[in-house]
């Protein structure tokens, strides 16, 4: 009799090429917590190494071009790839090298985050980056996540452009643009928006494909856009349809803002593991409860 289990079977596999951030707020470990609690197994290529804190980024350390495509490729050769998730890249040349990475495997979806600044400010991408970013890899992007103020950013060409700016471009016409530009999808985030509600909107190629509501929580987080960006890898990757995967990501990634804490001194952390704390507490109350 053969009492060999078989094997069990990989969870979805996602690849995410971001930078370091060594908060655990934002950047890769952001990405390996959303994936990992959203049931995938992450893959994580390092793009650049952060001085940060809760606060702010004091200092980059871009990682070589030739690192990253050699990261990316090693993994690529041994593990079926199910999603890519873009972050933080670091310079151009990593672009370029990404770009030509995924650009092998079109059929696999890729959920970019354009990361130009920090949550304090900080630039994290100059103009010739963004020219690079939306050169070469807005046309292999299935999912474009910006916040308002980074879809501004894109579409405005310098920031010359953005002083003599009468009033803030509408923003279905950035997405509008956005699309222009190559890629298949554009969810825009509107936290930074005068709205009682956060209202992020997702556009496709022939307009508006869903909007939603969310309530406005009065924090102010560190790696909430990765999270989001993550969580909708995530769901792709489990082959959940494009619009219900935009939905999922958004209701996931509130839930870990609304349990959010603040370790340090500076903005507060999503909590990505809310729902095993949650659990914690049903055993706890449970076991009140059985005792009574």
């Amino acid at each position: 009799m053969n009492t060999t289990s078989p094997k069990n079977e990989s969870p979805p596999i996602v690849l995410t090429f971001a930078g370091s951030d060594p908060t655990g707020g934002a950047g890769l470990q952001a990405d390996i917590l959303t994936l990992a609690s959203l049931g995938c197994h992450p893959l994580s290529v390092v793009t650049a190494i952060t001085v940060q804190d809760t606060a702010g980024v004091e200092g980059i350390l871009p990682m070589e071009a030739g690192w990253v495509a050699d990261q990316a490729r090693a993994l690529l050769e041994d593990m079926p790839v199910a999603a890519f998730k873009i972050g933080m890249i670091g310079s151009v040349e990593t672009i370029a090298a990404i770009a030509e990475i995924v650009a092998d495997y079109p059929e696999i979806p890729l959920i970019l985050d354009p990361v130009l600044a920090s949550g304090r400010g900080d630039s994290l991408a100059d103009e010739e980056m963004i020219e690079a970013l939306i050169g070469l890899l807005l046309p292999q992007t299935t999912v474009l996540t910006p916040n308002s103020l980074e879809a501004r950013r894109l579409v405005q060409k310098s920031e010359e452009e953005q002083d003599d700016a009468q009033q803030s471009p509408d923003l279905a016409g950035c997405a509008h643009q956005l699309i222009n530009a190559g890629c298949e999808y554009v969810l825009i985030t509107g936290t930074h928006e005068d709205t009682p509600q956060v209202v992020n909107t997702l556009y496709g190629s022939h307009g508006v494909v869903r909007t939603d509501r969310w309530e406005r929580l009065p924090d102010s987080y560190h790696g909430s856009g990765c999270t989001l960006a993550a969580a909708i890898a995530a769901h792709l990757a489990h082959g959940i349809d494009l619009p219900e995967a935009i939905f999922g990501a958004q209701e996931y990634t509130w839930q870990t803002l609304a349990a959010g804490f603040r370790p340090g001194m500076g903005q507060f952390i999503p909590d990505r593991l809310f729902w095993s704390r949650d659990d914690d507490d049903n055993d706890g109350d449970n076991q009140e409860a059985n005792q009574a």
